[in-house]
């Protein structure tokens, strides 16, 4: 079963850099996100893997065989990778039935009828698109056009399925729908899936990693409640949660116990898992996420104000002002706030990143209590 690696892969187009000395390893039957903004150098990985973009330097190897080697002069072509590719628009053949446009390539690698229907009829039912069969793709919805597809690329039997965007195109409704088929499908096919989004919640709830990229440049790389829970920097933490995180900056007011100015009335002490190292008067960016802002109707030693509440029957958003400081903060539940009422706070039950402000670099985690 196919492993793959990049080992210093770099794609220059003329002067810009895509993609700049990425080194990974996506494990058999794993499900990986490339994931990050546009223009990060997502897709140009995915095509490089695929063997759709020839990358300027390193090597790319697929199942322990070598299918580019800068230094040897090695590029496989596409279809000797073992690979199927699903485009954002789809591509079916619009004069074709639902049934030939799944059948095309077993035909072109010269299967027999009765293989090729026996396989068709499989992968209907696996994506339950039966009574589709003997329609056209303009007869179809946007979910069953994704569907179809879908089915023509898992035809021939890939190891390695390549996406790129593939939900962009359908409705919110929909897109949860097919969220939940992929992960099923995943598990059905026993192949590696390697997709591309630009959307965080896609790549939280699909992937078994997710490699988030920023200017060609890979940011981190681990299993998706990893980059939630303790993210590498703060460009991480920013764009991985919603509500996104609160990023509050301060300053080591000392080291031990470690205690961190934020105002000059909110002094918090940081009470960190492991050993952090610190100078006093460095600056350093806390990573609070708004599920861990606790909001108490009582007396607190931390108060704020509320800005906005934004209830959407399970939990409800908040803004708050602490001290001049804007926070965010999700309650749980059909529960509704009254803007301008000052409310306390509490840091109690959350693990909290701290980040060093000028690098961005994340020190470490810990618990939060008020000095």
């Amino acid at each position: 079963m196919p492993r793959i690696e990049l080992q210093h892969i770099t794609k220059k187009f003329g002067k810009f850099v895509a993609v700049d000395d990425l080194n990974m390893v996506i494990d058999d039957r794993s499900f990986v996100t490339l994931l990050g903004p546009s223009g990060c150098g997502k897709t140009t990985t995915l095509r490089m893997i695929a063997g759709l973009e020839t990358p300027t330097e390193g090597v790319i190897t697929i199942n322990d065989k070598i299918v580019f080697s800068s230094e040897d002069g090695i590029d496989v072509p596409p279809d000797k990778r073992d690979v199927g590719f699903l485009f954002q628009n789809y591509a079916l053949w619009p004069h074709m039935t639902v049934y030939k446009n799944i059948a095309f390539g077993l035909e072109n690698l010269k299967w027999s009828k009765d293989a090729i229907k026996t396989r068709v009829e499989e992968l209907l039912a696996m994506l339950k698109i039966s009574e589709f069969a003997a329609r056209y793709p303009s007869e179809l919805s946007g979910g069953q056009q994704q569907r179809v597809a879908i089915a023509r690329t898992l035809a021939t039997g890939p190891k390695v399925l390549f996406m790129d965007e593939p939900l962009s195109n359908l409705d919110a409704k929909l897109r949860m729908e097919m969220r939940s088929e992929l992960k099923r499908l995943h598990r059905e096919t026993d192949s590696t899936f390697v997709y591309v989004t630009h959307d965080q919640l896609e790549a939280m709830t699909l992937s078994s990693m997710v490699c988030l990229m920023k200017n060609g440049y890979m940011q981190q790389y681990a299993p998706p409640l990893e980059v939630y829970r303790k993210p590498a920097n703060t460009f991480t933490a920013d764009f991985v949660g919603s509500p996104n995180i609160n990023l509050v900056e301060g300053m080591v007011l000392q080291g031990k116990p470690l205690i961190l100015k934020i105002t000059n009335q909110v002094h918090l002490s940081f009470h960190p898992k492991t050993d952090i190292a610190v100078e006093q008067g460095q600056a350093i960016v806390l990573g609070l996420r708004p599920e861990h802002i606790a909001v108490l109707e009582q007396e607190s030693d931390v108060e704020a104000e509320i800005l906005s509440s934004l209830p959407s029957g399970m939990e409800t958003i908040i803004a708050l002002s602490m001290d001049s400081i804007r926070l965010h903060s999700v309650v749980f539940g059909d529960i509704d706030f009254e803007v301008g009422k000052r409310v306390g706070l509490s840091f109690g039950d959350g693990i909290f990143n701290l980040f060093d402000k000028a690098s961005g670099r994340n020190l470490g985690q810990g618990t939060l209590s008020r000095v």
